[in-house]
């Protein structure tokens, strides 16, 4: 292949590492196998690093797998000049991964993906909402209660609410009795349960209505915008998932579901087919995402969109699931390409 033209270094946190921290600040195993469950995309692509490898050396690349712990030291031997780091998990609280996006930035790296301050904030749903109003999307206001006690009251809500951990994943913690109706007491009493399980606040939301929606984003193309979003509908066969189901789709909980034969993916439908309206709402929306706050590169939105069209945003990630189902999806049908490609011609047009 002669002289590789440049470095693509993924940072990725392991479960089996973030598990071992959680036990050693007194997590119950079985709580920290709830929470480490979404660094499960760590283990799930690191089946493909071989293939991603392949298709960066096809592109003049070299390809350096890191785990987080061990970046330090390793982009410290690393021109930035010739490297391009790219973090494959966020986190502030249980995770860690929102530090390599600042490390790199410390060592003067390239990076793919959003800054280290949106790192931080979308993994703290509190704060993150405030914002997203603020720039006067669509998203739910929402109360914060800690341990039983209300920090922030929500508003009255006829359709009642919906409750969730601030900074954990949408689904760590949500239990079928997750949505309540407009009665504070339980409303407290789940964030009890939130604080007794996860040691985390409990987000208090109006529920919405609608069908659970996923848009999914990579500018493998440096110049691609919101027309190269893949928007479509996440039907699991419920109002919601809960933590039971999504441990059963990714990493070693999901290989185990694979292997009893409890695993069942979810169906992707293209939101264009039935609500082409929506679509044009999403496209606005992530306009004003990445316009005002800052989103580039990869990431996801989650939205619930109603019948008549009316669109609520939920949440943004800037580290999605690369290896998830609907990822790869997006990746075959918006680019007609493989994730590990996908990935390796993002980075190699960064680095041309």
């Amino acid at each position: 292949m002669g002289q590789k033209s440049g470095e693509l270094i993924l940072v990725h946190e392991p479960e089996a590492a973030c598990r071992a921290r959680l036990a050693a600040d007194g997590f119950p195993p079985d709580r920290a196998l709830e929470i480490t469950s979404y660094l499960a995309q760590s283990t799930d692509l690191a089946l493909e690093f071989a293939e991603i490898a392949e298709e960066c050396a096809r592109r003049g690349l070299v390809f350096t797998p890191v785990e987080l712990d061990s970046t330090p030291k390793l982009l410290a031997s690393r021109d930035p000049v010739r490297t391009l780091v790219w973090t494959l998990t966020d986190g502030i609280a249980y995770f860690r991964g929102g530090a390599a996006p600042a490390l790199a930035r410390l060592g003067g790296f390239r990076t793919i993906g959003s800054d280290d301050a949106l790192f931080a904030l979308c993994q703290d749903k509190f704060r993150c909402g405030a914002v997203l109003r603020a720039l006067g999307l669509p998203a739910p206001a929402c109360g914060l209660a800690r341990d039983g006690t209300w920090i922030v009251e929500p508003s009255p809500s006829p359709s009642g609410w919906f409750v969730k951990p601030n900074r954990l994943g949408s689904k760590i913690g949500i239990w079928p009795d997750s949505r309540c109706a407009d009665d504070a007491g339980h409303a407290l009493e789940l964030s009890r349960r939130i604080f007794a399980g996860y040691r985390d606040d409990a987000v208090v939301q109006p529920y919405v209505s609608g069908r659970n929606v996923r848009a999914s984003f990579l500018a493998v193309d440096p110049r691609a915008g919101v027309e190269r979003l893949g928007v479509f509908f996440v039907d699991s066969g419920g109002d919601f998932q809960t933590m039971q189901e999504s441990l059963a789709l990714y990493g070693e909980t999901g290989a185990a579901a694979k292997a009893e034969g409890r695993y069942t993916e979810p169906e992707l439908v293209p939101v264009a087919q039935t609500q082409p309206k929506a679509v044009q709402r999403i496209r606005e929306i992530v306009g004003v995402l990445i316009s005002g706050l800052g989103l580039r590169d990869v990431f996801s939105a989650d939205f619930r969109v109603e019948p008549d069209d009316t669109v609520h945003l939920i949440e943004f990630e800037v580290g999605p699931g690369l290896p998830c189902f609907d990822f790869r999806a997006y990746c075959c049908t918006e680019w007609g390409l493989s994730l590990a490609a996908a990935m390796a011609e993002t980075a190699a047009a960064r680095l041309a």
